[in-house]
């Protein structure tokens, strides 16, 4: 085998060879260096596969427990822990948040209700106020920033991605609620219990299997450069302060913070396991995480729109359910538009059909261009149903 290949190494169901296939293109087609996939069909594993480098200089491979940060796949699990306190009857998604977070109700925000945070539709979507790298792995800073702030607008009425203050958002009134931030709760509830390897942040026990992200420089092209510069301030809140990327990811800081729209760090077998959730309609391995309705509940639409800040990025409207972005007529996550997943930021997916009985998770460590829809994720998506 010629130097610097590595050979793609698992278990793949004959029935899913196209999803192998495809995987294996990713690195020949697609500039793929390290990765894995797993798929999930009524909760039995199908494809779990894992192949590539681990960091650039190609010394280390990626191997079955390989972590890496997933950055918003994170927000899936995040969102599940808002929807186990609800189920329980200890988060009521249709209070105003200050019931729970009281500070909250600063410069008017009193009405915004829960429900709005896990929406996307809070008009919190970034800060007005600068805000570094440093600062966002302070918890008490952002959440405390986040209280006082004014929205960008009228909550409730549309959608803008909350890139990095969902996390804050959503895991403040986790806090309030369980008295635990939500990777600890996480873990307590759900990863521990279910022996998922997934946490928010990285334990420094795991250093040494974790994947480096690589961000390769891009140019941008005159239309994406125009694009850009025609970005409203809400959108350039959201995505630029701070501007975040694979070198601060890759950083201890990063990895000892609690982010977790963000710094989600997992195995491909771990995010599909954690939709898997979804997909099973509450159940995981014959544990019961969600009630059939709370399970149900993570999926309700909230109205399509144009998204304020990621519109530009999708040839339709979008739909963002209860902590969820449903695949509709982009076909995001699959044929299903009802199916529903999330994205993170260069590539990595979580996705979960329950009408399909499908769940698939997709970690990789070299960032594309893309915050959604990467190629290579859209391969592995599409090899699965067409062998469904």
């Amino acid at each position: 085998m010629a130097q610097h290949v590595a050979e793609v190494q698992g278990q793949c169901d004959p029935r899913f060879a196209a999803v192998r296939t495809a995987f294996e293109a990713n690195f020949l087609e697609r500039e793929e260096l390290g990765a894995a996939v797993c798929v999930t069909i009524d909760g039995r594993t199908v494809v779990d596969l894992w192949g590539g480098w681990a960091e650039p200089a190609h010394d280390r491979p990626w191997e079955r427990d390989t972590l890496v940060n997933v950055w918003s796949t994170s927000k899936g699990p995040t969102a599940l822990c808002a929807h186990i306190l609800a189920d329980r009857g200890l988060l009521d998604l249709d209070a105003p948040v200050a019931r729970y977070w009281p500070e909250f109700a600063a410069a008017g925000k009193e009405q915004i209700l829960v429900r709005h945070l896990l929406s996307h539709r809070a008009g919190l979507s970034g800060l007005r106020e600068p805000h570094s790298f440093e600062q966002l792995c302070d918890w008490d800073l952002t959440t405390r920033r986040l209280a006082a702030m004014e929205p960008w607008w009228a909550p409730g009425t549309r959608s803008g991605y909350h890139a990095f203050t969902y996390g804050f958002l959503v895991g403040e009134v986790v806090r309030r609620v369980s008295g635990l931030l939500p990777g600890a709760f996480l873990e307590r509830e759900v990863t521990g219990p279910l022996g998922i390897d997934f946490a928010i942040g990285l334990p420094g026990k795991e250093a040494g299997r974790v994947a480096e992200l690589v961000q390769p420089a891009v140019e941008r092209t005159s239309e994406q450069a125009a694009i850009f510069s025609q970005l409203a301030p809400v959108a350039l809140a959201a995505l630029t302060n701070p501007i975040l990327g694979a070198a601060q990811a890759n950083s201890p800081e990063w990895r000892a913070a609690e982010i977790p729209a963000a710094n989600g760090h997992g195995t491909a077998r771990a995010v599909a396991a954690l939709y898997g959730i979804f997909a099973g309609r509450g159940s995981y391995d014959g544990h019961r995480v969600l009630s059939p309705e709370a399970a149900e509940r993570v999926r309700e639409g909230q109205g399509g729109c144009r998204d304020l800040v990621l519109g530009a990025g999708f040839a339709n409207d979008t739909e963002i359910g209860l902590g969820l972005w449903l695949s509709g007529p982009n076909g995001s996550y699959g044929p299903n538009p009802r199916a529903f997943g999330h994205d993170g930021f260069g590539g990595s997916c979580g996705l979960a059909d329950p009408e399909a009985g499908v769940s698939l998770g997709y970690t990789m460590n070299r960032m594309g261009p893309h915050i959604a829809d990467d190629p290579r994720k859209m391969a592995l998506i599409d090899a699965v149903y067409s062998a469904l």
